[in-house]
Order: structure tokens, then C-alpha cells, then sequence
């Protein structure tokens, strides 16, 4: 029993000390727009994104010292490179507005003029030589004819845009691959997730819960996406904070249960509206122009997957450890203890920094 409250205990450990940033993606919010000759580049950047403690990323100063932006100001204009007809666009002085407060955004700012308007257009990033291999730039390309969704990534640095043409090519890779990271990152979700499936004794049962959750969150997803069903994130981060205590508690109620669906079904409805910060930190779909639905369905998918995956792994985990009743009973019992625990955690601290 002492083996299974250690194990336990561990992984609540690890997940917790990951709260603060349960959901947010490493990553600076770009918006790309075409103005005749030129390309403004817009770059939203929060300081914790930047300088993520223990991270290898940009150094903004010693703490308690005034940030120092000058590294920002000399990395944009020399990690991004933005190409329109095969010719080299040159990058302007950039200009830098610093946070207005504590948790603001820094704003990058970099007019960069090309020597005839653009038909094409390339995009290159390599902020992660300066910001860390863990930075993403989610980025929001726009231009007379539409405009185009991408992910940039170590593995997918490059962008080409055919302006003329008022198409581009559909990025569904990159959103699913931030749909998986997502999942696999926001420890909330994965804890909600491992306190319900701690009590379940069979596959269906397994099936049932995950689809209900799966289902619910994807038309909040999209609602909140499209800007259908707008909730403020003081709001949704509370109560997802409190989705985990609820679950943790019903264990201890009814520690034996078959499928709860129901549950993950009400509960995934506002799990679904934290999913969608990220899309529409983005833009996807706040410009009414159609081009939500590829980027919409390929990072659900991501997440998706990379919940299956979670929960592929963690029930047989939870099963094997509980393999005679009375251990299983109690496992349960000390597992939703320490959900209660985080999640009470997440909730105090959600609530305060409303």
C-alpha cells in the first residue's frame, strides 16, 4: 500500500508543479500582414513564454533586475526572414512595447519591405536558435485574397504562401502536432482525465467515458473557435480547477462505478472552451472567412490522439497496481485524495489571479 501512495503521490507531484502553466504552449502569437510593397510582422510574446524557468530560451535579465528587451529587439529581425517573389524582403529598425503590467504581452513589431508586391510569399522562423527548441510561433498570415493558419516549429520552420493565387497550403500537420502537445502538456486535462478512469473496471466502460468527453469538448471547441460561445478564461480555468476536485471527491463516494460518461460528458463541455485558447489566441476563426475548419479538425485530432494515447497507457498502469480488490479499492482511494489535492491547488490559485 505504501508502494501505491508513493507512486501516487509522484505523479500528482509532478503534475501539480507544472500548474502554472497548465495552459499555456511555449510559443509567441504572430500576425503576418501584406500592405502593397511591404510585410508588417506583429509578434505578441509573454515574458513567461520567453524565459520559462529551467528553460535553455532567451535570458531577459537577472530576477528582480529590469527586463532587458535588447535581445528581442536584435532576434526577430535576424531569425525571421520573409521572401516575397524569390527576392530577400529587408527587415526596418523593429520597435518594442513592453508589457503595461505584470503578465502582459511584449509586442515586436518589424516592417519589412520587399522590392515589388508580393505573389508569392516565404516565411522563415528561427526564433528557436534564440528562444529554446520547446518555443512555437503560431502564426496568422493575412492578406487581401484571405489568409492562412500555420504552426512554426523546429521541424517545420518554413511557410509559402501563392498571394496571388489567394490560396496556400493547408498547415493540418502543424495543428495536429499542437493539438498532441496540447493534451500532452495541459496536466489539468490529463489529471481530470486519470481521476476518472482510476475507478473504472473494464474497456467499455474505458470507451464510453472517453468518447463522452471527446464529443463534448469538440462542439465547445468549436463553438468557442468560431465565437459562437465566448466564456472569459477567469472564468473556464476555475472551473476546470474544480471539474478535478468534483471527480476526486465522487471517488471517494462511490468508489466503485461504471461508465461516467455523464460526468465526462458535462464536465468535457468546459474542458473544451480551454482547449480553444489556444486556436483563438491564434485567430483561427475570428475572421469569419472559412479557414477554421482545417486547422479546427486537425488540432482535435491531435488532441484526441494524444489523450488516447494517455489513457492506453495509464488503465492498464492503474489496473496492475490494484490487482486484488481490496488494493484496488484503496489505490483509488489515495490517487483521488491527491487529485483533490492539486485540484484544490489549481482552483485557489486560478481564483486569486482572476
Amino acid at each position: 500500500m505504501q508502494r501505491l501512495l508513493h507512486f501516487a503521490a509522484a505523479l500528482v507531484a509532478i503534475l501539480a508543479g507544472s500548474a502554472a502553466s497548465a495552459h499555456t504552449v511555449d510559443k509567441g502569437l504572430a500576425t503576418i500582414s501584406l500592405d502593397a510593397q511591404s510585410v508588417n510582422y506583429h509578434l505578441l510574446l509573454a515574458v513567461t513564454t520567453v524565459t520559462p524557468q529551467g528553460s535553455a530560451g532567451v535570458d531577459l535579465g537577472k530576477p528582480g533586475a529590469p527586463p532587458d528587451y535588447s535581445v528581442l529587439l536584435k532576434a526577430v529581425p535576424e531569425k525571421i526572414a520573409i521572401t516575397s517573389n524569390g527576392k530577400a524582403c529587408t527587415p526596418a529598425t523593429p520597435a518594442l512595447t513592453p508589457p503595461a503590467h505584470e503578465g502582459a504581452l511584449v509586442t515586436v513589431d518589424v516592417r519589412f519591405a520587399c522590392a515589388e508586391i508580393p505573389r508569392t510569399l516565404e516565411i522563415r522562423d528561427n526564433l528557436f536558435d534564440v528562444m529554446g527548441a520547446q518555443y512555437h510561433t503560431i502564426a496568422n498570415v493575412q492578406w487581401a485574397g484571405g489568409s492562412q493558419q500555420f504552426v512554426f516549429m523546429t521541424q517545420a520552420r518554413e511557410l509559402r504562401v501563392d498571394v496571388a493565387a489567394a490560396t496556400a497550403p493547408r498547415s493540418a500537420g502543424s495543428f495536429f502536432v499542437l493539438g498532441i502537445e496540447h493534451i500532452l502538456t495541459g496536466y489539468d486535462h490529463l489529471l481530470f482525465l486519470a481521476g476518472v478512469l482510476v475507478v473504472l473496471r473494464t474497456w467499455r466502460d474505458v470507451v464510453q467515458t472517453i468518447t463522452a468527453f471527446t464529443v463534448a469538448h469538440s462542439v465547445t471547441l468549436a463553438l468557442a473557435t468560431t465565437g459562437l460561445l465566448l466564456v472569459p478564461g477567469r472564468i473556464v480555468e476555475p472551473l476546470i480547477a474544480a471539474s478535478i476536485v468534483y471527480v476526486g471527491l465522487e471517488n471517494l463516494m462511490r468508489p466503485v462505478q461504471g461508465s461516467r460518461w455523464k460526468v465526462t460528458f458535462g464536465f468535457g463541455l468546459v474542458h473544451g472552451l480551454g482547449f480553444a485558447t489556444v486556436l483563438r489566441d491564434l485567430g483561427v476563426g475570428a475572421n469569419g472567412n472559412g479557414a477554421v475548419a482545417l486547422p479546427l479538425a486537425s488540432f482535435n485530432a491531435g488532441v484526441e490522439i494524444g489523450q488516447m494515447a494517455v489513457a492506453l497507457l495509464l488503465v492498464p498502469v492503474f489496473w496492475w497496481l490494484g490487482t486484488r480488490p481490496i488494493s484496488r479499492i484503496r489505490f483509488a482511494a489515495a490517487w483521488s485524495v491527491l487529485v483533490i489535492a492539486a485540484g484544490s491547488y489549481w482552483l485557489v490559485e486560478r481564483i486569486a489571479g482572476s
